[in-house]
């Protein structure tokens, strides 16, 4: 999703808008920073959350699976974010040194949301794609 930027002389501001630029409200707001190099952030997918991901500082790499195909997206543009549907997983990966990874989330944090296991997570959509008509 490109976000707006303004930009002059004293620097660029981007900002975002519940149901304006994202089509959902924000209810919760949480960023990654610190991270090493190596480190792999994510493994879960949710059953209703919904998400924008913005690197506003350097870059990091997510592969999103939606249970039958994957595909990888690099972060490094803050004008830039990454909606993340239900019903998705998702790994974190490549950060680099200077990453700051912001999320803008659609809920409160709640445990009971989250697929933790990802045979779980195949199964749960295998299952959700059979109930519709």
């Amino acid at each position: 999703m490109e976000l707006p930027k303004i930009g002059d002389r004293r620097g660029d501001l981007t900002y975002v808008e519940s149901r304006r630029h994202i089509p959902f409200d924000i209810a919760r707001v949480y960023y990654l920073y610190g991270v090493p190099t190596d480190a792999e952030r994510g493994a879960h997918g949710h059953r209703e959350l919904e998400q924008l991901i913005i690197a506003v500082a350097g870059s990091v790499e997510l592969v999103i699976d939606d249970g039958h195909s994957q595909k990888s997206y690099t972060l490094d543009d803050p004008t830039k974010g990454l909606y993340l549907c239900p019903m998705v997983w998702r790994d974190l990966r490549c950060f680099s040194s200077n990453a700051v990874v912001l999320v803008l989330a659609s809920h409160p944090y709640d445990e009971r949301d989250y697929f933790r296991d990802y045979l779980k997570f195949k199964r749960a959509v295998a299952e959700s794609e059979r109930q519709l008509p």
